[in-house]
């Protein structure tokens, strides 16, 4: 069974910064894109970024320039989110996913999410 779990949310003040972390467990044998998405309380889940296997990102334009998207060179089943100049409308639940993960019994799991890390952002 493949998870996703998230580390490093928390209550920072507006101008801040904070990194959060996901970790992909699960005898992987292949991860295709490990990306980040958000969800403020009466909205939609937005993507915030997301990283492929190729090392190519992808950014909403709400964060372009402030949060940055990396994984782990080491440990392959990590992602990071480098979120920098924060405001109070970066407020919400960050979410881990991942589109398709291959496991060692050749299995495939598709579209995991973790259970979400909070980010609050007071002015």
């Amino acid at each position: 069974q493949v998870q996703l779990v998230e580390s490093g949310g928390g209550l920072v003040q507006a101008g801040g910064s904070l990194r959060l972390s996901c970790v992909a467990s699960g005898n992987i044998l292949y991860i295709n894109t490990m990306g980040w998405y958000r969800q403020a309380p009466g909205e939609q889940r937005e993507l915030v970024a997301v990283l492929n296997a190729a090392g190519s990102t992808n950014y909403a334009d709400s964060v372009k320039g402030r949060f940055t998207i990396s994984g782990d060179n080491a440990a392959k089943n990590t992602v990071y989110l480098q979120m920098s100049s924060l405001k109070p409308e970066d407020t919400a639940v960050y979410y881990c996913n991942s589109d398709r993960v291959r496991v060692v019994s050749g299995y495939q799991a598709l579209d995991i999410w973790g259970r979400g890390t909070q980010v609050t952002v007071t002015s």
